[in-house]
C-alpha cells in the first residue's frame, strides 16, 4: 500500500466517523457518553477518558474520538504551554489540553479532513475556549514554524501515516529544543501476521500500520530525540484480538493465538535536547547546533 493510498483511505473513514458524530451516532466507544454503548465497540478505543473529562467537552467531540489512550492526561501539561495535538479530529484532546493549560497558553490541533475540521470547529464553538486553533494539514508537513511549541500529543494517528520517519522529523523540527513528545498509539511487540500487516481496514484501524517498540525507538532518536520511553498503557488479549480480526474479516480462530498479548497501547514519551545556552566557543555552539 503506498502512502496515498493509506492517506485516502483515512480520510473516508475518519470523514464518515464525523458526520456520524455530528448527526448524534457514536464513533467509538471512548468512555461513559452513550456513545459507549454503540454496537460493534471497538475494544481499543474503549473507555479511555475518566466520566470528569467526558463530561468537560461537547458530547460530539467524545462521540468522534478513535484514540486509544489518554495523552493529555499522562502528559503532565502545565499552564501556559503552547500544545500541538496532530490527527486531532474532532477536538477532544485539544479541549482538555486547552483547559489544561490555561488562558496563557494555547492548544493547537492539525488535522486533514474536512469533516473532523468543521466538527472541531463546532466543538470548539461549543466549549467556549478561546485558547483553541484547529489547523488543515497533514502530519507529515505539520503547517507551524520551528520551535514554537512545548509538547505534542496525539492519539493513535502516527501509526496511521504512511511515512512515519517524515512525521517524527516534523515533530522535531516545531518542538522547542526541550519540547516534550507525549503520545498515545497501538505498539505491537514481536511479529504479526501477513494478513493483519495487509489488511487496509485494520490499518485505519489503528492495527497494521503499528510500530514495534524497537521501531518507534530507533525512528525517534534517527529524528533526534532523547529521553526515549514507551510504556504499556493496555494489553489486548485474545478475546480483543478476536474482536478487531472478526470486523476486518480475518479468521480469528486461526490468527487471534498468534497475536495474543502483543498488541499494546502505549503512552510514547521523547524530548528535544536542550540547547546549550552558553558555549565555549563559535566551534563548540556549531557543534551542538549540528547535533540538533
Amino acid at each position: 500500500m503506498s502512502s496515498e493510498e493509506i492517506k485516502a483511505v483515512v480520510k473516508e473513514k475518519y470523514g464518515a466517523a464525523a458526520t456520524r458524530a455530528a448527526s448524534g451516532l457514536g464513533s467509538s466507544c471512548c468512555g461513559t457518553s452513550p456513545a459507549s454503548s454503540i454496537e460493534g465497540c471497538d475494544p481499543i478505543t474503549s473507555n479511555l477518558y475518566e466520566a470528569g473529562e467526558a463530561a468537560a467537552v461537547p458530547e460530539a467531540a467524545l462521540r468522534a474520538s478513535l484514540g486509544c489512550g489518554n495523552p493529555t492526561a499522562l502528559a503532565k501539561l502545565e499552564p501556559g504551554e503552547t500544545v500541538l495535538d496532530l490527527g486531532s479530529g474532532g477536538g477532544i484532546d485539544v479541549l482538555l489540553s486547552a483547559k489544561r493549560v490555561g488562558p496563557t497558553g494555547k492548544a493547537y490541533g492539525l488535522d486533514m479532513t474536512d469533516e473532523m475540521l468543521a466538527l472541531a470547529a463546532e466543538n470548539k464553538r461549543k466549549s467556549g475556549l478561546t485558547n483553541v486553533e484547529f489547523l488543515k494539514g497533514e502530519i507529515e508537513n505539520i503547517p507551524l514554524p520551528d520551535n514554537t511549541v512545548d509538547v505534542i500529543v496525539s492519539n493513535c494517528v502516527i501509526n496511521l501515516s504512511g511515512d512515519k520517519d517524515r512525521v517524527l522529523r516534523e515533530a522535531f523540527r516545531v518542538l522547542k529544543p526541550g519540547g516534550r513528545f507525549a503520545i498515545s498509539d497501538v505498539v505491537v511487540r514481536g511479529e504479526v501476521p501477513a494478513e493483519i500487516r495487509k489488511s487496509m481496514e485494520l490499518w485505519v484501524g489503528c492495527v497494521a500500520g503499528a510500530l514495534s517498540d524497537l521501531e518507534y525507538q530507533d525512528k525517534l532518536a534517527s529524528a533526534g530525540f532523547e529521553s526515549i520511553d514507551i510504556e504499556a498503557t493496555r494489553v489486548y488479549n485474545i478475546d480483543d484480538a478476536r474482536e478487531f480480526l472478526r470486523a476486518a474479516g480475518i479468521d480469528a480462530a486461526t490468527i487471534a493465538p498468534k497475536v495474543q498479548d502483543k498488541f499494546i497501547s502505549a503512552f510514547v514519551r521523547a524530548k528535544k535536547p536542550v540547547a546549550a545556552q552558553a558555549c565555549c566557543g563559535p566551534t563548540c555552539c556549531a557543534a551542538n547546533e549540528t547535533s540538533l
